[in-house]
This record gives C-alpha cells, structure tokens and sequence, in this order.
C-alpha cells in the first residue's frame, strides 16, 4: 500500500496556518468541505482566493476592519453584483508577482477558478449553515448572480497544442543520453559538481516520468515499498488520495535501480528514509520537491531542446503519445494515468497532424483502387 502523500501533509498544514487568518464561517467551511472529502489541495486554493478577495475589500474601502478575520457575514449579505463585477474586472487587470520580481497577469481560466471558489463559498453560506434558529447565516447570494463561461476549445485544437511539445521515444533516449555524456561539458566547475550529484537522480526521475506516465506529484512522493522490480509496477497515490498500482517499462526501472544503488551513500540517507528521490539539505537527506523536479526537468530540457524548456507533465503527454503509437487502448491508457474519465484520455488519440494525414491518405488510396 503506497504511502500518505507527503504534498497532501504539506498542505493540510499550510491550510491549517492560513486558517488563522480567516474569519470563522471560512474555517467553518473548510472543516465542511473536508468532511466531502475535498482535497487540503483544491482548499489550500480556494482559501488563497478568498484572502485576495477579502483584502480586496479592504483596499476598495467596502469594509473597514483592520484583518480580514474580523470581516462579517453582513459585509458577504450586503454585497452589490456591482461589486463583484469590479472585483472580476481587478482580477482580469491586475498583474500579480508570478515569482520573486516577475508580474503577470491572470488568465481567464485562473479568474474563473476564483470566482467558482468563492460561488462555492457563497452557495454554502446561503444553503447549508445553520444558526441558532436553525436558518441559514443569510439567503441573499450575490454570487448567483454571476455567470462564468470556460473558452470553448475544441478536442483537436487541445491535443494539437500538446503534440507540440511532445518527445518521441527516440528523443527521450537521446535525451538522457545527452545527459549522461554531454551536459556536464557545458556547465561551470561549481555547477558540475552540483550535477554530478544529482546526476543518477534526476535521469532516473526523467525515465520514470517518460516510462510510467506518472505525474510530478506522484513521481515525487514515491518510496521504496512502493516499487515492486520483479512485477514492474509501482504503488502510488492518486489525486483525491486513492492508492492505484501502476506499470513501468524495464527501461524506466534500469534507471532508477541505477539510482538506487548510489542513494543511500551519496545522499546520506537514514535507514528510516523511505522516499526514494532524495536531496541534501543543510547536510541531510530530505525528500525532493515537485517545485525541485519541475524546475530541473525545465533546465535540462532547455539546454537539450534549443532553448525550449519541457515540463514534466509533458514527459507525461509524452508517455501517453508513444502508448497509442504503440497500439495500446484507451481504457488501459487511462486507467495507467488514473484519468476519471475516458473523454480526457481522448485528447490523446489525435496528438498529430502526421497521424491524421495517414488516415486520410489510407482512405484516398481505397478511392483510387
């Protein structure tokens, strides 16, 4: 049985801390939605869009209370659509700090994701509190009165943008051949040292996102009760935390046994050090961030791909590509990526326009025979 996931106890207590800060039907609220079992993640979000929605408040001068904690159920009842309105149109036109001095602003997707948040809000406030005398903590909901519609983006246009920043399997292996015999040389004596470490790691990292499909998240929280050599699948948790037992190819396995046999002495892993992809940290051995993976997979694919950094979830667009060229289902292929539903695996069944045109030539050469 794979273990609890080490990003689902970072963030329940990360929620637990910006709880603090919120005001009581907030926590309230949490603690319910917890009980409906939504993830510490989706709610770790939601709290952070509603303290940009508190403080907004507080800057437009709507509420006058020196913490979002002391804001009240009669500021939420009293609220106008106008105000929201405005507060969708600060959203759309106001940059944030992406990271440490770079701004950027919100995608529609991203300002949806708010305002849904604070509809849920909203809708559990007016439809399933209770007070002393039995009502609700008010009726009127100013969020039903919003309307939000998703882009329409068609089925091909989704899987054409992926397939544009797909590898094939014979990229990938030139890919870690690279890093093995190649990428060192570019790096400075400092930053070669570095990489030397972590070199054995990260390939093994970099095989077993293209040979598994796995997401980051779930590649970082792996241990080493979870890999099972001889049957070639790993255990791993899931979004929503369900335990799944997943494949690997022999190959993706070569390179983590590779890893494996270095992990302990190079890292100074302690025998009750169960994560398998380790840094050090101040001396010790600590579990990899999936901020450490995404940031290091983006690097090397940078210095290999012309400049063009990867994400790691695109290994996994990647894994998923090479699985229907090479003749496997849909079904299979989702239940491999722990999809919910077959209309999501779907996207990749039509990656290429390359695939397309074998189609459609097969059909112009029925026509003419």
């Amino acid at each position: 049985m794979p273990s609890l996931s080490r990003e689902r106890l970072q963030h329940e207590q990360r929620l637990e801390q910006h709880l603090k800060e919120m005001p009581f039907y907030v926590v309230e609220y949490v603690r319910a939605k917890k009980r409906a079992h939504l993830s510490p993640s989706t709610l770790l979000g939601y709290v952070h869009d509603f303290k940009i929605f508190f403080e907004w408040l507080q800057s437009e001068g709507i509420v006058q209370v020196d913490s979002i904690k002391d804001i009240s159920l009669e500021t939420l009842e009293k609220l106008k659509k106008k105000d929201v309105e405005f507060f969708i149109d600060y959203l759309y036109d106001s940059p944030f700090e992406y990271r440490k001095g770079v701004m950027k602003k919100r995608s529609h997707d991203r300002v949806i994701r708010n305002i849904n948040a604070l509809k849920s809000l909203f809708n559990y406030l007016t439809q399933e509190t209770e007070n002393d005398e039995g009502e609700c903590y008010f009726y009127r909901n100013v969020f039903s009165k919003i309307k939000t519609f998703k882009k329409k983006v068609s089925k091909s246009s989704r899987a054409k943008k992926i397939s544009s920043v797909i590898l094939t399997l014979k990229e990938i292996d030139e890919f870690i051949q690279f890093l093995e015999c190649e990428y060192e040389q570019t790096l400075s004596s400092r930053q070669k040292s570095r990489f030397m470490r972590d070199k054995e790691r990260d390939i093994a990292i970099i095989a077993l996102a293209f040979g598994t499909g796995l997401r980051v998240t779930e590649l970082a929280n792996i241990t080493i009760e979870d890999v099972d050599f001889h049957k070639m699948q790993i255990d791993v948790i899931r979004k929503g935390d369900k335990a799944d037992t997943i494949l690997a190819t022999e190959w993706s396995l070569h390179y983590l046994k590779q890893y494996l046999s270095i992990r302990k002495e190079r890292y100074k892993a302690p025998g009750d050090q169960q994560y398998v992809f380790l840094t050090k940290y101040d001396g010790n051995a600590s579990p990899i961030s999936v901020r450490t993976i995404q940031e290091n997979v983006k690097k090397y694919t940078k210095a290999f791909n012309d400049g063009k950094a990867i994400s790691p979830h695109k290994l996994r667009h990647s894994f998923e590509s090479e699985w229907l060229r090479s003749g496997g289902n849909l079904v299979l292929l989702r239940d491999q990526l722990g999809h919910n539903s077959i209309e999501t695996t779907s996207l990749y069944t039509n990656l290429t326009n390359e695939d397309a045109r074998k189609v459609i030539d097969r059909m112009e050469n029925k026509l003419e025979k």
